[in-house]
């Protein structure tokens, strides 16, 4: 039986050993835990084989993350996707959460959708961090009929070492590959309905799991969410010593997330790599979520390419450098000359034909370019 929430006069102290233990996370361990994996959803009871229903997808990678008025910073983008059935009724669900590497969310959106007929739903809760707090709007649309919107903050002090969805994929990864969960490990957090609670972890130990017609050891961690009311909210992930999921199962949920293909566990039990998206033939510009996910990634490649060319200014002066260096020489064989170029050590921003400027050519004076190449 789980044990029920702190107090609210032990909150404090929650989260102080929290943002303690989050402080001891080193960056390397982060980046290890950087990468996609895909998992089958099948229904509870179903044998290891069993064809699939649906698909869940997470991926975590650095990514810039831009708020205007603000300056570019670098984080963590974790994204999961869902596509299924619940209670026969198709549905899919998305998660995009930008977070530091000392796990606080900068800014979570969560959206749920139910292909309800004649009228699918869809539940999204987007959180924010700014400067005062945090502000949590959620909205739902349900068929043709208006969207309903709520919005509500928490202050700052409410925060500290609070753990959001897309932090907790990452910290459990971290825990996995560590392959130990220290007792009573609690972290203030917030659930997907953007209510303050706790999440509490627990290792369930080693234990084998199928993989296909494979057998695999697994390490196994419970979280469990405690709101100030009601039952908690479990789930058990079965993880491979890497940090990658072979089995992620909400208890009572009539379906779990299961590694099927054991192809991808190599001779020495390591997980071998998986494509970020499965190999389906998909016109991907028709495709409304891959599309938007290429709009994503081409602004945030965009910011990321602005921000360090703002960064390192001597980008562009190398570049003029090399540029008139090519149109005064005006070389046959441009990628010899590139070469000797930039193998030619002068300082950044000194004009290639100034006086004194030595030549990335053979046998011409300081100062004056050979004539061009006939």
């Amino acid at each position: 039986m789980e044990p029920p929430p702190r107090s609210a006069q032990n909150t404090a102290s929650m989260a102080d050993a929290a943002a303690e233990f989050l402080s001891l996370i080193a960056l390397k361990e982060l980046e290890w835990c950087l990468f996609a994996e895909t998992l089958a959803v099948v229904a509870v009871g179903a044998p290891p084989r069993h064809k699939a229903e649906g698909q869940w997808w997470m991926a975590a990678q650095w990514a810039p993350y831009h708020r205007e008025g603000e300056p570019v910073q670098s984080c963590i983008l974790v994204q999961t996707r869902f596509q299924g059935k619940q209670d026969g009724v198709p549905a899919s669900s998305t998660l995009k959460a930008y977070v530091t590497w000392q796990l606080e969310t900068l800014e979570q959106e969560e959206q749920e959708c139910l292909e309800l007929r004649p009228h699918p739903t869809e539940k999204t809760t987007h959180i924010v961090s700014h400067e005062h707090g945090m502000t949590v709007t959620k909205t739902l649309q349900e068929g043709e009929a208006e969207p309903q919107c709520h919005s509500f903050s928490y202050r700052r002090a409410e925060l500290r070492a609070r753990l959001l969805e897309g932090a907790s994929l990452l910290l459990l990864r971290v825990l996995a590959r560590r392959q130990t969960v220290p007792p009573d490990l609690v972290f203030p957090a917030i659930n997907s309905e953007g209510n303050l609670c706790t999440s509490r972890y627990r290792a369930l130990g080693i234990q084998r799991q199928a993989v296909g017609s494979a057998e695999t050891e697994v390490f196994v961690i419970q979280r469990a969410l405690h709101a100030s009311t009601g039952a908690p909210t479990l789930w058990h992930s079965s993880f491979l010593p890497n940090g990658r999921l072979a089995q992620l199962v909400q208890i009572g949920s009539p379906v779990l997330m299961l590694l099927q293909d054991e192809s991808v566990l190599s001779k020495s039990g390591r997980f071998e790599p998986q494509l970020p998206f499965p190999k389906e033939p998909l016109d991907w510009e028709e495709d409304k979520e891959l599309y938007s996910y290429f709009l994503d990634r081409k602004d945030e490649l965009q910011l990321s390419h602005a921000a360090y060319l703002q960064q390192h200014p001597e980008v562009r002066a190398l570049l003029s450098d090399f540029l008139q260096a090519l149109l005064l020489q005006q070389p046959h064989d441009t990628i010899s000359f590139a070469a000797e170029f930039f193998a030619h050590q002068r300082p950044i921003g000194t004009p290639f034909a100034s006086t004194g400027a030595a030549s990335p050519l053979p046998n011409s004076p300081a100062g004056h370019p050979p004539a061009n190449s006939k």
